[in-house]
């Protein structure tokens, strides 16, 4: 998996653009790539890590999983309402 930050996201739109750590292009970003629960949405300045793959269009990120306070965001697995 690659980091990055997100250089901008427009939610009306449900995509926007990732800059790779390791630097080269800026990567497009589609909001169903995101992996979280609720409203699947990334912040400008936000880290991520994603996985690229390349399409007819050039390179996209797949598998894009925000980064929180140097973790990963908690996933639907590790928060299950507890009784």
């Amino acid at each position: 998996m690659e980091t990055g930050t997100v250089k901008w996201f427009n939610n009306a739109k449900g995509f926007g653009f990732i800059c790779p750590e390791n630097g080269g292009e800026d990567i497009f970003a589609h909001y169903s790539c995101i992996q979280m629960d609720g409203y699947r949405t990334l912040k400008a300045g936000q880290k991520v890590n994603f996985s690229i793959n390349t399409g007819p269009k050039g390179n996209h990120a797949n598998l894009i999983i925000p980064i929180e306070n140097g973790t990963l965001n908690n996933t639907s697995a590790e928060a299950t309402p507890q009784e």
